[in-house]
């Protein structure tokens, strides 16, 4: 008899929903180089073993747990059988654990992977079926659900340090109002109404990552949206405020973990 066929990765985006990216997909081998969000990756295995490497380990996710990777924690994807992996993932923006939690440091799953019964109830709604939309408030009342399972285990405390929610949130606004301009700590001290030093502190406690980091990642979020309407590498990179083509390029694959052409092709472009 001869060798089966190789299965071909494929990857589905779910209908798109504020401040949220869902998808599904299946690899039969390696998935994704090592690479990073600034978001929070939330999924669970479908079939098959999830194998990442993830804070200085090994982990292998088995259909029943529930992933959930920090935001800027380094990681990549495999299968961990020849079966290959079938899985659903949602990714979050920390503002919006940030808005349900009132302002405190994000929730922290220690080793990226809980068997908590709490957390894999509190996914059902948002990691259901791809194909259709969630009703709008039907997905805020599952953020709210899923922000306090994220906290109850997570156990997080907060510090002893004094940090500045709204002076971090006014500088994340005007980071969205501004994709296409160069931007300078210095401005987003002056639009927070506070100095610098502290502000940089208090946005990676608050939201997960560097200031210069979450606007990389907004104008990546740009890139990949002129990409699927049909705009060409070039000027997806200039209008999203990249100087080049390679320059975005580089970005992209060291943040997806694949180069741009590739994350296309898998989305059937």
């Amino acid at each position: 008899m001869g060798k089966p066929a190789p299965r071909k990765d494929w990857v589905h985006r779910a209908p798109p929903a504020r401040g949220l990216e869902r998808i599904e997909a299946f690899f039969a081998g390696h998935g994704y180089d090592l690479h990073r969000h600034d978001t929070y990756a939330i999924g669970r295995t479908l079939s098959g073993v999830q194998s990442f490497q993830y804070r200085g380990g090994w982990r292998h996710n088995l259909p029943g747990g529930t992933m959930v990777l920090h935001p800027d924690e380094v990681h990549d994807g495999e299968a961990g059988t020849q079966d290959g992996f079938h899985y659903r993932m949602l990714y979050i923006e920390p503002a919006l654990i940030q808005q349900i939690l009132g302002g405190q440091p994000l929730p922290f799953i220690k080793n990226g992977l809980s068997t908590d019964p709490r957390l894999f109830a509190a996914t059902d709604t948002l990691l259901r079926s791809m194909e259709s939309p969630l009703d709008p408030l039907e997905q805020e009342d599952a953020l709210f659900d899923l922000a306090h399972a994220l906290n109850a285990v997570s156990g997080v405390s907060r510090p002893t340090q004094r940090f500045d929610y709204q002076a971090a949130e006014r500088a994340r606004e005007y980071m969205h109002s501004a994709l296409d301009q160069s931007i300078t700590l210095d401005e987003l001290a002056t639009h927070s109404g506070r100095d610098r030093w502290s502000l940089s502190r208090d946005f990676r406690l608050l939201f997960g990552t560097s200031p210069y980091r979450y606007l990389t990642m907004r104008r990546l979020d740009l890139v990949r949206a002129l990409l699927l309407q049909g705009q060409s590498l070039v000027s997806a990179a200039l209008l999203a405020g990249f100087t080049d083509q390679s320059h975005m390029t580089r970005q992209f694959s060291k943040t997806y973990g694949l180069p741009p052409a590739r994350w296309l092709k898998m989305h059937g472009r």
